[in-house]
């Protein structure tokens, strides 16, 4: 095997490596968002003071962003550049999310959403960088 053949080689396992770690990060991003979709609408029904309509879009929102966020994952699982956009907004989103959670002084919130989502923008991007 020549040493460009080697090379070549070596990059298309790390590439793969980071691309499993990616999609493993957006599977618990989305089971996180759809967990926190279920616990809304549990929220929604066994609470009386209620606003439905937004209540309703943030539910919807969040289970869409859910089943988005897998199917990043699935994409970045099967090789594929269709979640690389997906994954990379909506983890800019989180960062700024976080911001705002720090704002309020939620520092837990914000700490458990930048331990997600700085580590796939950093391997989502490198990613991007590596494959063109």
């Amino acid at each position: 095997m020549e040493q460009a053949d080697k090379v070549r080689f070596v990059e298309i396992e790390i590439s793969s490596s980071k691309r499993s770690r990616v999609a493993i990060l957006l599977y618990i991003e989305s089971g996180i968002l759809f967990a926190l979709g279920i616990w809304l609408a549990v929220l929604g029904l066994t609470h009386d003071k209620k606003e439905l309509a937004p209540l309703l879009g943030v539910i919807v929102f969040a289970l869409l962003g859910a089943v988005g966020l897998f199917a990043a994952g699935r994409g970045y699982k099967n090789g594929k550049n269709y979640g690389r956009s997906p994954a990379i907004l909506s983890n800019l989103i989180a960062v700024g999310v976080a911001y705002y959670q720090i704002q309020g002084h939620f520092y837990i919130g914000a700490v458990i959403i930048l331990i997600l989502a700085l580590p796939t923008l950093y391997l989502a991007f490198s990613i991007a960088k590596n494959e063109g």
